[in-house]
């Protein structure tokens, strides 16, 4: 016996009952809209038939599979000694209070052929459940089911994940104000470009920023400036060593060019020659390697000196990291 089936007899079992009406809920109606069947549908035989019309007639319709779902449960309780009676009831296509109506009319005419003391109701959604208080007025509900097919239980369920994260984009500030913040900026302003007569020009520096802040926050530069940049000792002294080593390193490139004999670059001469020619690129390396080791070693010393304020035990690599650093430089000097 399913799961299902066992939660059933529990039910049943702990409920005073002993004559059971299962019902099939279809509250739309579609049974007669789409099989043209009129309800209530009383007893196994009967209700198999229109299961069967209802899946010719929409093989993707639920219900059928609600209706077939209601007959399984009556042969097992039926197989357990139970006294039960299998029916379907519909609403309207329309839903609302006269679905609700129709409902409670055909419960009391199924009552008057098979006088049941409690009912399973069978489902296969909420809104067919939204009916069960009706049925309580007539007859106690001692048992509810919900059938759900699988394919439907993963869309459905994929459809939730994809709400709640929707939901999460829109109301959650930690993340709305990155993904709703910044395009919405970006359309505000493209917007009064545009009426202005500045497409073109606004296109690609919108563009830019949007580039811009993606890189940000898929490397978490965001995180790592914040870090620098906290108001503690070793937040300064990162940040001002890094900015330092950043300029030294940059200043390397023209210090780099100036050192080159301007009489071996020709006028004429190519990018390509320019950067096979050994001579020149030597000349390059000797007059930017210092102060890009001193860029360097800026970096270096300054994680080492917020390390060491800090108390963080790394030092002996950020000490080994500067040795290798001037160990280096002998040899690539002599390039």
């Amino acid at each position: 016996m399913s799961q299902r089936s066992d939660k059933v007899e529990k039910d049943v079992n702990a409920s005073t009952a002993n004559k059971l009406l299962v019902i099939c809920v279809d509250r739309d109606n579609d049974i007669g809209e789409k099989a043209g069947i009129v309800t209530p549908v009383i007893g196994r035989d009967a209700c198999i038939n229109a299961a069967q019309r209802l899946a010719l007639e929409d093989p993707e319709d639920a219900d059928s599979n609600s209706m077939f779902s209601a007959i399984k449960t009556y042969e097992d309780l039926i197989s357990k000694g139970y006294q039960v009676e299998v029916v379907i009831v519909s609403g309207i296509k329309e839903r609302g209070v006269q679905a609700d109506e129709k409902i409670l009319i055909e419960i009391k005419k199924i009552l008057e052929v098979f006088s049941a003391n409690g009912a399973v109701i069978v489902s296969d959604g909420e809104d067919d459940e939204s009916v069960i208080p009706v049925i309580q007025n007539v007859l106690p509900v001692v048992s509810v089911q919900r059938v759900v097919m699988k394919v439907s239980r993963s869309v459905e369920y994929s459809y939730a994940v994809f709400g709640k994260y929707l939901k999460m984009l829109a109301y959650d500030s930690k993340y709305s104000k990155f993904f709703l913040g910044v395009p919405g900026i970006l359309l505000l302003i493209g917007g009064i470009a545009t009426i202005f007569g500045y497409t073109a020009e606004i296109f690609a520096v919108l563009v830019s920023i949007l580039g811009a802040a993606f890189l940000i926050r898929a490397f978490d530069i965001d995180r790592a400036w914040a870090n620098l940049t906290k108001p503690t000792p070793m937040g300064f002294i990162r940040i001002f060593t890094m900015v330092a080593g950043i300029l030294l390193i940059l200043s390397s490139v023209p210090a780099g060019i100036n050192s080159v004999d301007q009489k071996l670059v020709e006028k004429d001469s190519d990018l390509f020659t320019i950067f096979t020619d050994k001579i020149i690129i030597g000349q390059f390396v000797t007059g930017a390697l210092p102060i890009l080791w001193m860029g360097l070693g800026a970096i270096f010393a300054g994680i080492l000196l917020s390390n060491w304020i800090g108390g963080v035990p790394r030092q002996i690599s950020d000490v080994l990291r500067i040795v290798v650093l001037g160990a280096l430089y002998p040899i690539t000097s002599q390039f």
